[in-house]
Formats: structure tokens, C-alpha cells, sequence
């Protein structure tokens, strides 16, 4: 990770390095907090934010889901989000808004514990590389079950739960994969450690529902409402292992992601091993809307 200037906590811009928090943070200990990832863009008119506004929105709606009170509403998060990349000089990045519960409290009933809130900005490329941009990526099924909406809020971005998608993607990855897809309790498709998975076969393209246990990402509706426009056949449908066999196309979406082809699943080529027109297709109009390029999406991007 490339550091930046400044990181803002509570209404104050702190260095970079002082952005510190005490050892006894009950986040630290229980992985009480919420949080986003939003990207920045260089556009045709300067620099933009894709879909900031409805990120921060989330970010409350995870927030209350978890019983954490966010002392900051939605537009003053969205204007600390741009004075953040302004005062880090950055024209593109990763921005990442976090509420978590601080101290006060060091026990399983959080409620004496105060809530402290921070923004960083930084440069971030592609989560999955370049190469796997360009030529897709190698993923395995993971031995780790998604978590499941009797144990967990899977809609909500709570920091805690992410151990397991970290259990994921330590498997992949050390079994020699990009990333992992995860199965949900009934056997079914449900996403990858940190992206939403669609698939393309005998021409419609496919997305597990919220139902399946997935973040309903916002890359996601963006892609699904951009191919739909397009006249692309895209439906939401329970999927299962065998159905990733069968592909004709696979990718993932996510903020980190963007659209990220995959072109082997558990050792198996998807499609003819290379992304198809379907996942280039959804990469193009996506590359276009971030950098301002489809004005009628123009309202998908906040200016700095």
C-alpha cells in the first residue's frame, strides 16, 4: 500500500503516520465496525468519484444494521471524502471511510464504547493486477462457506466478518489461485472473498441474488443495469458448482476488482480461456462511465 499525507479522523486532517488508535480499541479485539472502499477516477472533467453519495449510504446502513452510531451524517462524510483526496493531492485512488467502536468498552456489550470515524485516501491500481485485467484470472472453490444471514449481516459491511473472506483468500492464493469463489450454506454460488461473481452461458448473463448471501454490491448494480441497457439478458439466479463448470464466460466486480475476467475455474477453463465478449463488453462501458465517457451515467460520478 502507497501512504498519503493526511488521514481524517473525526473532523481533523492527521498525518499520515500519527493516525494511530489505543491498543484496547474494541474494534481491535472484536471487529466492531463498518466500512467501504469507493473509488476515485480521472475524468473528461477533472477528478470524480464513482458513486460516492450511495457508498456513504451504505456505510450508515451497515452502521445501524450493527447498532453503531455514525455521529456524522451522510453529507458530511461525502465532503470529508473529496477533502481527503484534495489535501493527499491525489486525482485518482482508493478511499476507505471507517466507523468503528474505540474505547470505552472491552467486553462483548459494546454499549459504553465510543464510536470514532476516519477517511483515508491512497494511489491503488488493480486489485488482481494488471495481468489479470487484461487476461483473467485463476480461481478456485473455497473449503470455506460464505458467511450465513443467520449468523451474520452479509448485506452490510461489517469489519469483523471479513475473517471470512481473508480465510478465502489465504487458501486461494497459497494453493497457488487469484481468488477464491464461496460457496453458501446450501452448497450454492454465492461470491468471491471480496467481489461479486456473474456468469454468462447460452447467451444470458447470470448474478446471484441477495438471497444467496451476497454483498449487493454497487459495482454490481452498475454493471447489471449497464449491460441490461445494452441489451444484454441479465437475470438474477440461484447458481451452482456445476453451472461454473459449464460457463461460457465468468467475471468478477467489486470497487477494488472493477470487472475482472475469470478464465479458469478449479483448474477448468471457463469458456475458451480467455475473456469473452460479454466480460469485455461490461469492462468497456464500465471503463467509460468511471472516466465520464457515457454522459447519460453521469450522475454515477460526484466531482472534487
Amino acid at each position: 500500500m502507497e501512504s498519503s499525507k493526511f488521514i481524517w479522523m473525526d473532523g481533523e486532517m492527521v498525518p499520515w503516520e500519527e493516525a494511530n488508535v489505543h491498543v484496547l480499541t474494541h474494534a481491535l479485539h472484536y471487529g466492531s465496525g463498518v466500512f467501504e472502499g469507493i473509488r476515485a477516477y480521472r475524468t473528461t472533467d477533472g477528478t470524480a468519484v464513482f458513486r460516492l453519495t450511495d457508498h456513504i449510504r451504505r456505510l450508515h446502513y451497515s452502521a445501524k444494521a450493527y447498532g453503531i452510531e455514525i455521529g456524522w451524517p451522510v453529507e458530511s462524510l461525502v465532503a470529508a471524502c473529496k477533502d481527503v483526496l484534495l489535501v493527499n493531492e491525489l486525482d485518482e485512488g482508493y478511499i476507505r471511510p471507517l466507523s468503528f467502536l474505540h474505547l470505552g468498552a472491552i467486553g462483548l456489550n459494546p454499549a459504553s464504547a465510543k464510536v470514532k470515524t476516519i477517511i483515508a485516501a491512497w494511489k491503488w491500481g488493480a486489485y488482481l493486477g494488471e495481468d489479470g485485467i487484461r487476461d483473467g484470472i485463476r480461481v478456485r472453490i473455497s473449503s470455506w462457506r460464505r458467511i450465513d444471514q443467520s449468523s451474520f449481516i452479509p448485506t452490510a459491511k461489517g469489519t469483523g466478518q471479513y475473517l471470512n473472506s481473508i480465510m478465502a483468500k489465504s487458501e486461494a492464493v497459497k494453493t497457488g489461485y487469484d481468488e477464491a469463489v464461496m460457496l453458501n450454506s446450501d452448497g450454492n454460488v454465492s461470491e468471491g472473498s471480496g467481489e461479486n461473481i456473474f456468469v454468462v452461458k447460452d447467451g444470458k448473463l447470470l448474478t446471484p441474488p441477495v438471497s444467496s448471501g451476497i454483498l449487493d454490491g454497487l459495482t454490481r448494480q452498475s454493471v447489471m443495469t449497464l449491460l441490461a441497457d445494452a441489451g444484454v439478458d441479465v437475470r438474477e439466479a440461484t447458481i451452482t458448482r456445476g453451472h461454473l463448470y459449464g460457463a461460457d464466460e465468468m467475471f468478477l466486480t467489486g470497487t477494488a476488482a472493477e470487472v475482472t475476467p475469470i478464465r479458469e475455474v478449479d483448474d477448468r477453463p471457463v469458456g475458451e480461456g480467455k475473456p469473452g465478449p460479454v466480460t469485455r463488453q461490461a469492462q468497456d462501458l464500465f471503463g467509460k462511465i468511471v472516466h465520464g465517457e457515457l454522459p447519460e451515467y453521469r450522475e454515477w460520478l460526484e466531482k472534487v
